[in-house]
């Protein structure tokens, strides 16, 4: 609505030279990049003595070396346009959630390596920063958590209501503004309020 246009990029993030290939790619076709944000995931819920070695391997490729390989891949583009990187943690990274103990711990290293990025990222002039979201109903999430679980969701919430698309792409707006120019390693809550329930 505001003239911009967006394009889509079908690839896997876990696989190092993909990430490279496709970030060369962008930044040759429009001549630079502002900005990254780092927010795919793989989930398998299921208890820890369960959880087979080809599962969690693919959470901590996706979760979390994706974000090292997107990092690596996009720095030399960054630091031309004193860009910035925002990584995607999750309030299980610091509350228990049944059924979810690699996905917090995923996450728990998201939200680690968010602010190492900024301390060593930040001194080349490349911001580091990450939303850590509440509950956001989105078609891929409904496929793992069901109504009842998004209800229990609603009622630890303070504010009474579950997450929008909207609401973390505020936040991550912001973040990537120059209204948060002075913004690095911060993890910033959009939760209602989850995390000080």
């Amino acid at each position: 609505a505001d003239g911009g246009a967006a394009d889509a990029l079908a690839l896997d993030v876990a696989d190092r030279s993909a990430v490279v290939e496709a970030i060369d790619a962008v930044a040759e076709r429009l001549g630079r990049i502002d900005a990254v944000v780092n927010n795919a995931m793989w989930i398998r819920y299921g208890a820890l003595e369960e959880m087979d070695e080809a599962t969690v391997d693919r959470m901590l490729a996706v979760g979390l070396k994706a974000v090292v390989w997107m990092a690596q891949a996009s720095l030399p583009h960054l630091r031309r346009t004193s860009g910035c990187i925002v990584n995607v943690s999750s309030p299980a990274a610091v509350r228990a959630t049944a059924g979810a103990a690699i996905y917090s711990a995923v996450k728990g290293a998201v939200s680690s390596l968010t602010w190492q990025m900024s301390n060593e990222l930040g001194a080349q002039g490349v911001r580091v920063n990450a939303v850590v979201p509440g509950a956001v109903p989105t078609e891929g999430a409904r496929a793992l958590v069901d109504d009842a679980g998004y209800e229990l969701r609603r009622a630890h919430t303070p504010l009474g209501r579950l997450g929008t698309p909207e609401d973390l792409a505020g936040a991550v707006s912001f973040l990537v503004s120059e209204d948060a120019a002075f913004v690095n390693g911060h993890l910033l809550a959009v939760d209602g309020g989850l995390l000080v329930s």
